[in-house]
């Protein structure tokens, strides 16, 4: 769990320092986020080893495409596409409606930060060792549903919407921990090629989700991008349901930490 926990720090502090450096200049975030990458591509140069290049397989360029014609992979990744429009909706959309300072949203993030590393790190393994991984997506995604929809309707109030962003880190955490481990369990295919495959998928809702909030509430109501993503989330908890036979292979058992792991570093990674 080293690495969920690490990852979880990184979304829990990451907010926070933005917020503080946003406070001092406009520019500050981007100044710090290049000098953090720069650590972080330092780090890796004098830390990792070479990889021995006998053990690397070519993979050819469209292996990912390929990829989505199996129904398993195809199944969660359309899951993924809807689960990640209302993900990146809470997350890109809500600061406009909260009207916080630099500070404040940069605690409010840090506290979904937290919420997101604690329910991965811990809560999500504790869930799939007493049941199966597509039941706990069919119940933890429409809990997401409802977040989001009672973001819509305290949007006014910045307490409510704060609850509902770190409630919705709590249901984020264990969502993305498991969708990445049944995405690495779901079929026979290289991790690095199922990997890709899924987050080429996914992150297409991701990318779509902030411009069409800020439409929705120009056109609209400020509550409506919620409740749109509300039912997008619906959506994948439908698709779930009604593939939950293509995705029997995700729920064969709890894998040892070390693989666990690994997959979702590879998953996250993607």
């Amino acid at each position: 769990n080293l690495y969920e926990a690490a990852l979880g720090l990184g979304i829990a502090i990451g907010p926070l320092l933005g917020g503080l450096l946003g406070s001092i200049s406009w520019r500050g975030p981007f100044f710090g986020t290049a000098i953090l990458m720069a650590i972080g591509f330092i780090a890796i140069v004098v830390l990792l080893g070479k990889d021995d290049a006998t053990e690397r397989v070519p993979v050819k360029f469209s292996a990912p495409f390929r990829a989505l014609g199996n129904p398993a992979l195809a199944v969660l990744a359309a899951t993924a596409l809807f689960y990640n429009i209302g993900f990146f909706v809470l997350l890109a959309y809500t600061p406009f409606p909260l009207k916080m300072s630099a500070i404040g949203l940069g605690l409010t993030f840090f506290g979904w930060g937290v919420a997101v590393a604690v329910t991965s790190v811990w809560v999500a393994p504790l869930l799939t060792a007493a049941m199966k991984r597509t039941t706990v997506l069919a119940v933890v995604l429409p809990l997401l549903a409802l977040d989001l929809v009672a973001a819509g309707v305290f949007i006014s109030s910045q307490l409510g919407l704060v609850i509902a962003v770190i409630v919705g880190g709590l249901l984020l955490g264990v969502l993305n921990t498991v969708l990445t481990e049944s995405v690495m369990e779901a079929t026979e295919l290289p991790r690095s090629v199922a990997s890709s495959a899924y987050s080429a998928v996914r992150f297409l809702g991701g990318a779509v989700a902030p411009p069409l909030a800020a439409e929705l509430a120009k056109i609209f109501v400020p509550s409506t991008p919620y409740y749109f993503a509300a039912g997008s989330v619906l959506l994948a908890t439908i698709i779930v349901i009604c593939g939950a036979k293509l995705l029997s292979r995700v729920n064969d058992g709890v894998e040892p930490a070390l693989v666990e792991a690994e997959a979702i570093g590879v998953g996250e990674g993607a």
